[in-house]
């Protein structure tokens, strides 16, 4: 009976630890996710891709609780508005496709850490597309970068 409750604690303990090593991974991913989205939909005329980026974590705000994020920088010739327009049209939500002028390479809705675009941003007509996943699994819980 002994060995039976030590095997069941350990097979507890086991399972704890590959949850918590597999958050992290699953978060990134969905965070991932976030950002194909944008990447895969297609560009407005006169609309030029540059690079995307994505991170999980709690970015902004008070409080716990996991984000994801996900961006793409674009150059475009089209005003902000007419951008803001044609991305609305792929959002599911008030949260998905949101556009705005980049004029540098930091990423200023990122509150709690720095993220940076690779990209050196010369020029009035960089675009960040920007969108917030989320994720209905356990595996928010479990990662420590969300607390």
């Amino acid at each position: 009976m002994k060995k039976l409750s030590v095997t069941v604690i350990l097979i507890i303990f086991i399972g704890l630890l590959a949850v918590l090593a597999a958050s992290p991974v699953i978060n990134n991913r969905m965070a991932k996710n976030t950002a194909d989205k944008l990447v895969d939909q297609p560009l407005p005329d006169d609309t030029e891709f540059i690079e995307s980026i994505y991170r999980a974590g709690k970015l902004v705000g008070n409080g716990n609780g996991m984000q994801y994020f996900g961006a793409i920088l674009i150059k475009s010739e089209l005003p902000v508005e007419k951008l803001k327009e044609y991305y609305l049209s792929f959002a599911g939500n008030e949260w998905e496709c949101m556009v705005e002028k980049q004029t540098d390479a930091d990423i200023k809705i990122i509150e709690h850490e720095q993220l940076t675009f690779k990209t050196a941003i010369k020029g009035d007509d960089y675009y960040i597309v920007y969108s917030w996943g989320d994720n209905n699994t356990v595996f928010h819980e479990f990662d420590i970068r969300g607390h």
